[in-house]
């Protein structure tokens, strides 16, 4: 990897689907150590998700491999008392523990943070959870649909006859992981206090925090939130519009945008109009503008408008498939999209999307079958191949 700004930083991550797994993929990109701690068996249950179901039967579905590259496995029996012990033996040499456990959970093992500080008190310790370690909501189990619903971004989401929409993606645990992943980061960077961290990460935090400006409008300006299909709340024209072969989006947010767009659809006049003439007034006549507009636009296709009106300085671009933003060149050299040889097949993962000093950061392996660096980091730990053999027998491993 050229770029490892963690390299030397060990992580020991006890997680589980999606939240926990992305921030430490994260942190992995970033060059970190990643010792995943699973379950004997059966290890994360994103090993049996995906749409293919011969590798959910492999325990290697696609939500695994899409989130675990670069990490190492080892397969721990944590209700053991070996197992037990063998963690507390990682965490001496770790600087940081990620779990999304319901909060509880790793306190009735005898493993939550007051427990492990006292194995490395320069541990931070990272809990995700849905609602926080505290609160009357606190020992509810974390799901990315309900978190979603909780947090009004389902409220807010469709429009007046669709509305509540769920996002089409696990938006909430992706959102919780990256904050964990960014915590996580800033607490090492904090460690010259000789002194550990425990951080308590909320889904449902995460998520409401990146709604900002919905969330401001209604605190501070009183302006409840409401669903508005495609169409931008805070602009017009702003949003999607049909044209004479699909759709396309539109983002004349200023009003030099907005001449300009008039002109190029040959209807200068538009922006004399009394109804469209300022943003106040294109905000309160927005069905009546996109009328007039898609009224041009069904006289050429989506490829013909976008090269017209980004020529002017219009901000306009097509509505992709995920196919279709994949396969684009924009991001051909990238390195967003990374090759990793997993048994006898080439598959390609997707990174972080950042470059450091115009490189994408990479990991060095690919997602790990259940149990391969077992024996490995046990050997770092100082076990033989007896204690090993020992320890498969007892069920600790």
């Amino acid at each position: 990897m050229t770029q490892a700004p963690l390299k030397g930083i060990r992580v020991l991550d006890l997680t589980n689907v999606l939240a926990g797994p992305f921030c430490c993929h994260q942190l992995a990109h970033m060059g970190a150590d990643v010792i995943k701690v699973e379950t004997p068996g059966t290890g994360d249950l994103a090993r049996q998700l995906g749409a293919d179901p011969a590798r959910n039967a492999d325990l290697m579905g696609v939500s695994f491999l899409a989130q675990n590259p670069g990490k190492r496995s080892i397969t721990l029996n944590l209700k053991s008392a070996s197992g037990k012990r063998i963690l507390k033996e990682l965490v001496h040499g770790a600087d940081a523990l990620v779990e999304n456990f319901r909060p509880g959970v790793m306190a009735r093992l005898n493993l939550n943070y007051e427990a492990l500080r006292k194995e490395n008190p320069r541990l931070v310790y990272c809990a995700i959870s849905g609602f926080g370690q505290d609160g009357p909501l606190a020992k509810l189990p974390a799901y990315d649909q309900i978190v979603q619903g909780m947090s009004g971004v389902m409220s807010i989401t469709g429009d007046g006859d669709t509305a509540p929409y769920r996002v089409g993606y696990p938006m909430a645990d992706t959102i919780g992981g990256m904050t964990a992943a960014f915590a996580v980061a800033a607490a090492l960077a904090n460690r010259g206090d000789d002194r550990g961290t425990f951080i308590d990460v909320s889904m449902l935090e995460a998520v409401i925090a990146t709604m900002g400006w919905v969330v401001s409008n209604h605190l501070i300006a009183g302006k409840a939130p409401s669903p508005n299909g495609n169409d931008n709340f805070t602009a017009s024209p702003s949003g999607t519009f049909r044209t004479a072969d699909g759709v396309m989006n539109i983002a004349a947010n200023k009003q030099e945008q907005f001449l300009a767009l008039c002109e190029i659809i040959g209807k200068p006049a538009l922006a004399q109009d009394p109804k469209f003439v300022d943003r106040k007034n294109r905000l309160a006549n927005r069905p009546a503008l996109t009328t007039e507009l898609e009224t041009a636009f069904a006289t050429a296709s989506t490829h013909d408008w976008i090269e017209k009106l980004t020529a002017k300085g219009v901000p306009a671009g097509p509505v992709w498939s995920v196919p279709e933003a994949l396969a684009h060149p924009q991001l051909a050299d990238r390195g967003l999209l990374q090759n990793h040889r997993i048994g006898l097949e080439d598959l390609q993962l997707v990174g972080i999307g950042a470059k450091l000093d115009g490189v994408a950061p990479g990991v060095d392996a690919p997602p790990p079958t259940l149990g391969a660096h077992t024996n490995d980091i046990l050997s770092e730990l100082g076990y033989d191949s007896a204690q090993i053999s020992t320890l498969k027998k007892e069920g600790a491993i």
